[in-house]
């Protein structure tokens, strides 16, 4: 990494910072850099070393300039995707911008491959300091996801699974109290499991108005809602009743996607729209297709697209 690309790096993290509202402390701990490799960074005219434990002076290793750039969002490489303002990432940011404003609990629920995590890792780039984002897994239980969310917020809790909630909500409140807007947002939610959901509900009457709760998946997540309202389970009416009309649901995908494809012919747009049923789908083909045409100097084609992703020929969709 060139001297004038870590120095780009300085100065651009420099202003992220100015606008972020975080402090260095918290700039280093979210894009795991040592504070002292941060602290030299941001100076004005470093030479991007630091002074190691036996007082030798060690240059700054490339990998934290890296990091700190995936963390504010600065491009290292050449892009082949262009984000755009689709119907469903234009919701989404309009419902968590209200709901941090307000301080509402909200369930964002659109097809898979829509952007939804795109788009809340955006929100989270441009509210670092109060935006949490924690990811649901398919194995996860209660357990795992307070001590997700305990992460993600980074502090010191109890032991018990009601106190460790308290904490949290403690820790949610305090930042409201002092000038912050939180926002706790769970994505890939349609994998919580009923405990988890009841917890949402406990986490709902802590922080109702101090923070916004934001459940973002598929429609799995409301089927699965249904389901355990018609058994009558422990907790999900009253959970349900609380986000009844909090529910948002994004419009359907534009399977043209005449906002993505610009340049390309005809039979390679009508080839993409067979083969790709969403935006992420269309996002795995187009960045190795394209970053392989400009490799090659050869234009893009249905033959060329299949030899890029290797799919036989006779292979339909």
């Amino acid at each position: 990494m060139t001297i004038q690309l870590k120095q780009t790096i300085a100065t651009k993290t420099a202003e992220y910072l100015s606008a972020s509202n975080l402090t260095q402390s918290e700039l280093s701990n979210k894009a795991n850099v040592p504070k002292e490799y941060l602290s030299n960074i941001l100076k004005e005219y470093s030479d991007f070393t630091v002074s190691s434990s036996n007082n030798k002076t060690v240059v700054i290793a490339d990998k934290y300039f890296t990091r700190l750039a995936g963390f504010i969002g600065f491009q290292l490489t050449k892009s082949y995707w262009k984000t755009q303002a689709t119907p469903q990432l234009t919701t989404i940011i309009a419902t968590l911008q209200d709901a941090k404003e307000f301080g509402t609990t909200n369930l964002i629920i659109a097809e898979t491959g829509s952007g939804k995590s795109h788009t809340i890792d955006l929100i989270q780039r441009k509210y670092p300091a109060d935006t949490f984002i924690v990811k649901v897994g398919s194995t996860d239980n209660l357990s795992n996801l307070i001590d997700k969310i305990i992460d993600v917020l980074k502090i010191t809790t109890g032991k018990t699974k009601s106190k460790k909630l308290r904490d949290v909500a403690s820790k949610l409140r305090s930042l409201k109290d002092d000038g912050f807007k939180p926002q706790l947002i769970f994505d890939e939610a349609e994998y919580m499991k009923q405990p988890a959901l009841c917890s949402m509900k406990e986490l709902h009457d802590y922080l109702n108005l101090y923070c916004s709760i934001i459940l973002v998946g598929t429609d799995q997540l409301t089927n699965n809602l249904d389901a355990l309202r018609k058994k009558n389970k422990p907790g999900i009416p009253q959970f349900y009743r609380r986000i009844k009309f909090g529910i948002r649901k994004l419009p359907t995908i534009d399977r043209s996607f005449k906002l993505f494809l610009n340049d390309e012919s005809t039979d390679v747009k009508k080839f993409l729209r067979t083969i790709c049923d969403n935006y992420g789908e269309l996002h795995d083909v187009l960045v190795p297709v394209r970053r392989e045409a400009e490799r090659t100097g050869q234009d893009i084609s249905e033959q060329f697209i299949r030899t890029v992703l290797n799919l036989p020929n006779t292979q339909t969709f």
